[in-house]
């Protein structure tokens, strides 16, 4: 039987590995979508400057997804990431 020091430890350890897979899927979810969007910039627009990757890689996953809809139908790159 286990006592109740192991048992909070046990639950503290799993609720902080469930945390950490979390965070790693969100970010991987961010670094996924970062680099399609790229990939499509590059495609679209040519090289890619450094001001939008670097604006590219602080965005969050809801930023990136909104892009990655627009660039369909955005003229220019600023226009896109809303740099006018």
């Amino acid at each position: 039987m286990a006592t109740l020091s192991e048992r909070l430890r046990a639950e503290g350890m799993q609720q902080g590995m469930q945390q950490g897979m979390q965070q790693g899927m969100q970010q991987g979810m961010q670094q996924g979508e970062a680099a399609a969007l790229k990939k499509l910039i590059s495609l679209k627009f040519g090289e890619l400057p450094r001001w939008a990757e670097a604006q590219i890689q602080s965005a969050g996953v809801p930023e990136l997804e909104v892009w990655l809809e627009a660039i369909l139908t955005s003229d220019t790159l600023e226009s896109l990431l809303n740099r006018h």
